[in-house]
């Protein structure tokens, strides 16, 4: 699905396995989208191949540091539902389940404003080439604290979407996020 959208695509290395979690969405047995978080350990971040120095204040900060990679989407069923979903999700695993504290991202330039307006990111690095898809990146950060807020605020309330102009009224409602949260407990 990656490679589909002319980004070259290179294997993670096994050690760095553990580290990382690739999720699904899927109608029925159609996968129809894909994200993986990667934990900030001993191995790293793919972000700190490009953008080691933007983001060592964050650690020397005490933040736990995670990067959501290799977003893809069916070009048949993209939705705003889905691609929130996926997010909300990938968010409540990383944040809620193993408590890190800030999302990184890397993302081509002509996509920087849709994540600042959609999901409240902000610029940490300038535009580099990316080897790993040799394709032009600029490193994005989100603070969950914000994710949190805004959660609160709109989760599941896609009536408001009209007047939010943001992801975040498709995300799951509060009550919905607590029984995913409950389940990936549950594992």
């Amino acid at each position: 699905m990656y490679a589909s959208r002319g980004y070259q695509s290179t294997g993670v290395a096994e050690e760095q396995s553990r580290d990382r979690i690739t999720l699904t969405a899927s109608d029925a047995d159609l996968v129809v989208g894909t994200i993986t978080i990667g934990f900030d350990s001993g191995n790293g971040l793919l972000v700190d191949e490009l953008f080691y120095e933007n983001i060592a204040d964050l650690r020397r900060n005490g933040m736990l540091l995670c990067e959501f990679t290799k977003l893809a989407m069916d070009s048949v069923m993209r939705s705003r539902r889905v691609l929130a979903s996926l997010f909300h999700v990938a968010y409540i695993y990383a944040h809620r389940v193993r408590g890190y504290d800030f999302l990184l991202i890397e993302v081509n330039p002509r996509h920087v404003r849709y994540y600042e307006r959609m999901l409240g990111f902000k610029v940490k690095g300038p535009e580099r080439l990316n080897p790993r898809v040799n394709a032009p990146a600029v490193l994005m950060a989100l603070d969950f604290r914000h994710a949190r807020e805004q959660i609160d605020l709109f989760g599941g309330k896609p009536e408001v979407s009209a007047d939010e102009r943001s992801l975040y009224p498709q995300f799951f409602s509060l009550a919905e996020e607590a029984g995913i949260l409950a389940r990936l407990h549950d594992r």
